[in-house]
């Protein structure tokens, strides 16, 4: 199998965590241009992925490390309007307004607290989330308890 084709087969098994990671940390307009540019960047580092790790644990380095970037820019540019703004909902099922409001309450985490939780949400193990982040095991499940108890506390008031 060609180069190329064994990276499209990895977007296509990884891509819905790629956009979860895009989907915590970029603004709902630009979801697709943060996954656009993290699919990239992927593909720049793809021939210097060594296997020294899971293919998961390197897309998600990269993901992450992509939209930090993009985060990181944002907020040296001086905030823009929009000129027109859609407000008409697609889906008014109600699980789909509680993952919304979950994602929104992440989104007021810190960093890396949200990566924490969004890998914890994605059902990495403790260990594959300490090595990611750099944590330890021990600090990843003291971290995910007060990210628990925090959300908890935006849930109920």
């Amino acid at each position: 199998m060609q180069t190329e084709e064994r990276f499209v087969e990895l977007m296509e098994r990884y891509k819905r965590v790629i956009y979860k990671v895009c989907y915590v940390y970029a603004p709902p307009d630009q979801i697709e241009d943060y996954f656009q540019e993290t699919v990239l960047a992927l593909w720049r580092s793809y021939r210097l992925f060594r296997g020294e790790c899971s293919h998961s644990t390197w897309i998600y380095r990269v993901a992450l490390h992509t939209c930090l970037s993009f985060v990181r820019r944002r907020m040296r540019r001086p905030p823009c309007v929009p000129l027109a703004v859609d407000l008409s909902a697609d889906d008014d099922s109600g699980s789909r307004e509680q993952l919304e409001e979950l994602y929104a309450m992440i989104s007021r985490l810190g960093r890396l607290d949200r990566a924490v939780v969004l890998l914890w949400l994605e059902e990495c193990s403790y260990d594959e989330i300490a090595r990611i982040t750099g944590l330890t095991r021990q600090n990843v499940g003291v971290r995910l308890t007060r990210i628990r108890e925090k959300l908890r506390m935006m849930t109920n008031g």
